[in-house]
């Protein structure tokens, strides 16, 4: 009995043996990369298993080279991470390439192999537009004042036109008060020589009588 009981311990222990090789190799023995482009410059990549096309599920040991199309430059050897945005399958990674065009080559070693390429072009970023200091009608905002609009002086030809207009002003008040003044001056003129010509007249007819009453007296 307990020889049966051994016996039969030992065989499923052989069938597991044979067994679990056979699930490691359910998917196949090769991958399948496909760079998909880049983001940002990170390069990315869908990996699958070529047999049956499932998401790969082991961590994959991958390394990522760069050439530029002219061969001048080189980036890599990188590694590939999972990819959030694309998953099951996508992966990506952790490094982001420069702007220009680049010949990038996948190469994995684990769980299987695979390899894949593409030609890759990364765009030129324009770098968001700064923004400025608002600008008034009378000048440029001051910014340290907080956003005040800093009022710019006035010109000279303002100036003097601000000038020209408040000496202009006052001008009738002035013209007035000369012409009340003139014709004041004119008034006592008048009456003055009236009075001198009126003092001139008694005193001659004073001086008459005083002649004709003496012409009498001798008489």
């Amino acid at each position: 009995m307990r020889i049966r009981i051994a016996l039969s311990a030992t065989l499923a222990a052989l069938g597991l043996m044979f067994l679990l090789p056979a699930a490691a190799h359910a998917h196949g023995d090769t991958l399948k990369v496909v760079v998909t482009g880049q983001r940002t410059g990170h390069v990315t990549a869908d990996i699958t298993w070529e047999n049956d096309g499932d998401a790969v599920d082991e961590t994959v040991a991958a390394t990522v080279n760069a050439v530029s199309v002219d061969g001048s430059r080189t980036m890599g050897p990188w590694r590939l991470v999972r990819d959030p945005a694309a998953a099951p399958a996508g992966w990506t990674t952790a490094e982001a390439l420069p702007p220009g065009t680049w010949k990038v080559s996948v190469e994995v070693g684990f769980p299987a192999l695979g390899k894949g390429e593409l030609e890759v072009g990364v765009p030129v970023v324009d770098p968001a537009p700064t923004t400025g200091a608002g600008t008034t009608a009378t000048g440029t905002t001051d910014s340290a004042t907080g956003g005040t609009p800093a009022v710019s002086a006035p010109t000279p030809a303002s100036a003097s036109a601000s000038g020209s207009g408040s000496d202009a002003a006052p001008a009738p008040s002035g013209t007035q008060a000369a012409s009340g003044g003139e014709g004041a001056a004119v008034w006592w003129t008048t009456a003055g020589v009236a009075a001198t010509a009126l003092a001139g007249a008694g005193v001659g007819l004073l001086l008459r009588r005083r002649r004709m009453r003496g012409a009498c007296r001798t008489s």
